[in-house]
């Protein structure tokens, strides 16, 4: 197996979180490196207690905090993961027996996360699986600089593999206030980043319905879903996720976080920027 590999753990006071996230590290050879963002609980001491090295940077949105994290890194290969994530068992085992020799005609790897939401696996509604490039080398693949639902990027030729079944596992949020405060916050940054039409920095992920997972999502969110009428998306695309991709079958915790991140998240990003077009009149 390679050990020339580095992974990566954002951190901002994780402490409930971190623990887990590197327990399901165990197996894997490689090194570790913890970017924190000066977190005042006790993240830095559990770090410190599993001997895993870290350096501290302050966050300014997470495309900047990757990218920087990255710059960072030494080692040919890097594996990015949050600290609320963890690797499941197949991850690790298709690392420890396939990545060496797969990694030789591959430039990185795209792998399905796996939302677990109030102890229930999301596993309906479109949202599994729900691939992202997660494991690529450093050299090929840099952040998109959005303030919003960011991805990585080529900045280089080579080839990406999309791996199944060996996913990587997102714990959404310890409580409904902490889910709803976070999407708040998510939904400021999109809706400016809409309002204003920023321009994005540098290379975006490529909208294309015959291209990768994320190309496809990309498409469908620019083309589809951004041209559609303030208001009447969410409700569009809530109906669509809950009853036409059976959203219905990921039962009561479904309900609450497809109605919750399918709806009521979209739709608070209309009404900021509906709030933006009615105090900025000389815009509409």
């Amino acid at each position: 197996m390679s050990t020339d590999l580095t992974i990566l753990i954002l951190t901002f006071n994780e402490e409930k979180n971190l623990p887990e996230c590197l327990a399901s590290l165990n197996g894997i050879e490689a090194k570790i490196l913890a970017v924190d963002s000066f977190s005042t609980d006790s993240t830095l001491e559990i770090l410190k207690k599993h001997e895993i090295p870290f350096l501290q940077h302050e966050f300014g949105n997470y495309s900047l905090q990757r990218n920087w994290a990255q710059q960072q890194i030494k080692t040919e290969w890097v594996l990015h993961i949050d600290a609320d994530e963890r690797l499941t068992p197949e991850f690790v085992t298709w690392y420890n027996k396939s990545f060496k020799e797969l990694s030789h005609n591959a430039s990185g790897f795209m792998f399905s996360r796996k939302t677990m939401f109030m102890n229930r696996w999301i596993r309906f509604g479109g949202h599994y699986p729900n691939f992202h490039l997660r494991l690529f080398k450093t050299s090929f693949v840099k952040c998109e600089e959005k303030a919003y639902d960011q991805h990585f990027i080529q900045c280089a030729p080579g080839n990406i593999d999309v791996i199944k079944h060996a996913d990587i596992i997102n714990v959404v949020s310890e409580s409904l206030s902490a889910f709803t405060a976070q999407h708040n916050k998510w939904a400021t940054s999109e809706a400016n980043e809409i309002f204003y039409s920023k321009k994005v920095d540098g290379e975006v992920v490529s909208a294309k319905f015959f291209g990768t997972p994320i190309e496809r999502r990309r498409w469908l969110k620019t083309k589809l879903f951004m041209k559609s009428p303030l208001f009447v998306r969410p409700v569009a695309y809530f109906i669509y996720r809950y009853f036409f991709r059976f959203g219905f079958l990921d039962g009561t915790p479904g309900l609450i976080f497809h109605f919750l991140q399918g709806f009521w998240f979209r739709f608070l990003v209309d009404a900021k920027v509906y709030e933006l077009i009615q105090s900025n009149p000389s815009k509409k």
